[in-house]
């Protein structure tokens, strides 16, 4: 059985002339959490609002439950969408808000009643009926979009950047929130963020854009471990990128020193990306490692120390929970499984990479 819930088919949108999306081709399958995540201007917000029918592509259609809906207005949609700013209606109670929809649907006083009351507990909010969206906190308005969206049960769930208003702590919180909201409902989320964090905790699959074209698609483990491109290694994450050599498979020179890797494929003498997360580089003493270098400074972090060692004309990046002392040398070695070996890119634009699942 066929269970793509969404399919963008060849999705293409500029504005004023400047190209957003193009050709964007994507499936998002049901009961999926899916996080759109890119920095600002990427296209991810444009796609969102393309989905719920807020935008029109220029090229291409949205396919829902083997139907094209690109001419539908939201309204026919059985999709709904939490913004960023939460747009409550602020002459209406919190019951009113959450009831907003179902009354536009002339659904009967009881089923109403039923509906917003559960809304209001599966988003912790119970008692707050009558309360008015002036006197909620940020995170409380939060979740009556939240409930407000949920009450109409629709198959798929966009959500725009709906935590980036709130604290570290409370969109930490929330972050867990739509999580268990999502497998109570068991109904499709996809979640557009800048936020590396939110992308990372929450999703089944991560969708990286860039520039309008996808980047790399996977789970949160494998975007991380196996970044396909400078980029995505970049974005995701904090990484050492350094100019290699690929010598032969398995084989990589990186500042004149030849490191054992796990790569094969790539030319002999091939001119590569080299990507090493700081997490997984080791200081030892000086002679003692692969390369060696001076201490130029040390930040604590709470759970590690943030290290930058300079070797030649490249500062790396370790983060170890064992401190170093500013102005020492040190060796550095790492294990071939963490060196990750990227063509350099053709163009400017990254290419549009897809991982087989």
């Amino acid at each position: 059985m066929n269970d793509v819930i969404l399919k963008l088919d060849n999705i293409s949108k500029s504005y004023a002339g400047k190209q957003i999306i193009d050709g964007l081709n994507l499936e998002i399958r049901k009961n999926e959490f899916v996080t759109i995540l890119g920095p600002s201007g990427c296209g991810k917000s444009t796609t969102l609002r393309i989905i719920g029918g807020f935008e029109r592509p220029d090229k291409g259609r949205v396919i829902f439950e083997g139907t094209d809906i690109t001419d539908l207005s939201p309204d026919k949609r059985s999709i709904n969408t939490v913004f960023q700013k939460y747009s409550l209606f602020t002459h209406m109670t919190v019951e009113e808000n959450i009831a907003f929809g179902l009354k536009l649907k002339k659904k009967s006083a009881s089923y109403i009643k039923d509906k917003v009351k559960y809304a209001l507990k599966l988003v912790n909010m119970e008692g707050y009926e009558g309360s008015r969206p002036a006197h909620l906190s940020g995170g409380q308005q939060q979740r009556v979009a939240i409930a407000r969206a949920i009450v109409n049960e629709p198959e798929l769930l966009l959500l725009d950047e709906p935590l980036g208003a709130l604290d570290l702590k409370l969109r930490q919180k929330m972050q867990l929130e739509l999580i268990k909201i999502k497998k109570e409902l068991g109904i499709t989320f996809v979640y557009v963020t800048h936020d590396q964090e939110e992308a990372l905790t929450m999703s089944d699959r991560i969708i990286v854009m860039n520039k309008g074209i996808i980047q790399q698609m996977g789970t949160s483990k494998s975007i991380y471990d196996e970044p396909q491109n400078a980029f995505v290694a970049d974005f995701i994450g904090e990484s050492n990128i350094i100019d290699g050599i690929m010598v032969k498979d398995c084989l990589v020179n990186i500042q004149g020193v030849d490191f054992e890797c796990v790569d094969v494929g790539f030319g002999i003498n091939e001119k590569v990306d080299v990507v090493i997360r700081p997490e997984d580089l080791t200081i030892v003493e000086k002679d003692r490692g692969y390369l060696n270098g001076t201490v130029m400074s040390i930040v604590f972090k709470g759970a590690f120390y943030e290290i930058i060692v300079k070797v030649k004309d490249y500062e790396w990046m370790i983060q170890s929970v064992n401190p170093a002392e500013i102005g020492s040398e040190v060796g550095l070695t790492i294990l071939p499984d963490n060196i990750q070996i990227m063509h350099k890119p053709h163009s400017e634009d990254a290419e549009v990479i897809k991982e087989n699942e």
